[in-house]
């Protein structure tokens, strides 16, 4: 009988990539055959960044139509309608090349935002699963707009005080809901594309989503959607900070930038628990008027930091930080790091953050209380969870036109950090879920059974 083999595909973003790929190598350790699909520009980025990457891994790249890269600037709905049309035709080709080749695949596992995956999946007999890279109470969430429940978002989410109470989920108001949701979105193609998603899985019989989660985190939001089969097997990070079962899984291998090589000796230069980490992700671009309140705020607290600014390509003479002399001389920046050397090392005390899943996840199974800092798309919601449900972090409070101020900045930061009751509550409960993420990978820890049991189906699809 022939391994199973898994046909992999992606949308070609970082926080994307990253649990994607780390799944692929969990498949690997499985026994399962893997070809990773994502977009030309990038597989050439990873190419260059990274060295990490297992060479058990087969690669297919497929053009989106902008294999230079896609910005934000870009438009967004032509970008969906040419990966969709492209990344198709390529799925397509592939599954026809490894039948021919001896490697039949035997299931398609895609990523949030190409639903048109499942499509081709249908269409040549394969079954297929979601990997649904955001927490399961972000897909409940859209679950429940798109049935029943996206007419009171819609009209009454303006109102300051309006808060809505969904099945098995917390209390939320308005900033706690995905942006793509809200009526001010700017995003248009978000919300089509996730209503595609749903209808997708709608169509299939009990279809099963791989969420990059784990069954004590999000209990009842893996078991509020009774139509689908939601399956948590995370978190979804490489084996060395997590469950240990590969030391030389330090990496994902995945990165789509270059990361400074001189910010660990630095590191290891501070205190215990003495660093401020700031990272917003590979996405996000800050205004220049929010950039400044977070170097007054750093300065305010007079802590030592590493805080994570991308180099832009056409650099303008008023980017740069008018403090940033002072900046240097109390912490360092560096243009992109790996974030689980980081978030690992001894010396950190805080992560300020933008909330991203990816993010929030490893801060979890890291064990470091945080300051959420969230921007859009499931920040907001991640944010909610961190502060009201799972208690490991403060949640900033910004203006009315969305900048967060340098005070506020320092009192979340001098929150968590000084000895007070509540610094040392949050910080206690970012051991307990560090803890927690640790048995679920374990042997007989829920993650592994997970997996374990969609590997057993995969061998019966051969």
């Amino acid at each position: 009988m022939s391994r199973p083999h898994v046909l992999l595909v992606t949308f070609p973003a970082q926080g994307h990539i990253n649990p994607s790929l780390t799944f692929a190598k969990t498949l690997i350790r499985n026994g399962i055959q893997v070809t990773f699909a994502t977009s030309l520009s990038a597989q050439r980025r990873m190419a260059k960044a990274a060295s990490d990457i297992t060479n058990d891994i087969t690669f297919v790249a497929f053009s989106d139509g902008y294999d230079d890269g896609f910005k934000l600037s870009d438009d967004h709905e032509h970008y969906m309608t040419e990966i969709r049309n492209r990344g198709s035709d390529t799925l397509r080709d592939t599954i026809l090349d490894s039948a021919n080749q001896g490697r039949r695949i035997t299931c398609l596992v895609y990523s949030l935002l190409l639903p048109w995956a499942a499509a081709v999946a249908r269409e040549v007999h394969i079954p297929c699963a979601l990997l649904w890279i955001q927490p399961a109470t972000v897909l409940d969430l859209y679950y429940y707009y798109f049935n029943g429940y996206g007419e009171e978002i819609n009209n009454s989410s303006d109102d300051p005080s309006w808060a809505i109470q969904l099945p098995r989920l917390p209390l939320l108001a308005k900033r706690d809901i995905p942006s793509f949701m809200l009526p001010s979105n700017s995003y248009k193609f978000a919300l089509p594309s996730f209503k595609e998603q749903l209808e997708t899985l709608d169509a299939e019989t009990k279809p099963k989503v791989l969420v990059n989660t784990f069954d004590a985190l999000e209990p009842d939001a893996l078991k509020a959607i009774e139509h689908y089969d939601l399956i948590g097997i995370g978190p979804l990070i490489p084996s060395a900070f997590l469950d240990g079962k590969d030391p030389s899984d330090k990496a994902v291998g995945g990165d789509l930038f270059h990361k400074s090589e001189d910010y660990v000796q630095w590191l290891n230069s501070k205190p215990e628990s003495s660093v401020v980490y700031v990272s917003f992700g590979s996405l996000l671009r800050l205004p220049k008027v929010q950039m400044e309140e977070i170097a007054k705020g750093l300065l305010e607290c007079r802590r030592p930091f590493l805080w994570v600014i991308h180099a832009k390509e056409n650099k303008e003479e008023d980017d740069e930080l008018s403090c940033l002399e002072e900046l240097k001389q109390l912490g360092k920046i560096v243009p992109w790091c790996s974030q689980l050397e980081v978030l690992t090392h001894p010396s950190l005390g805080c992560f300020v953050t933008h909330c991203g899943w990816n993010s929030t996840l490893e801060s979890i199974a890291c064990g470091v209380p945080v300051v959420a800092f969230p921007r859009w798309t499931d920040q907001g919601t991640n944010a909610k969870l961190i502060q009201d449900v799972w208690r490991t972090g403060l949640r900033v409070n910004p203006r009315e036109d969305d900048t967060v101020e340098s005070d506020e900045i320092k009192r979340c930061i001098e929150t968590i950090m000084d000895d007070g009751e509540i610094g040392r509550e949050l910080r206690e409960n970012a051991k307990k879920w560090k803890n927690l993420a640790r048995e679920a990978m374990q042997e007989d820890g829920s993650s592994t059974k997970n997996l374990k049991a969609f590997v057993e189906e995969l061998g019966d699809c051969c």
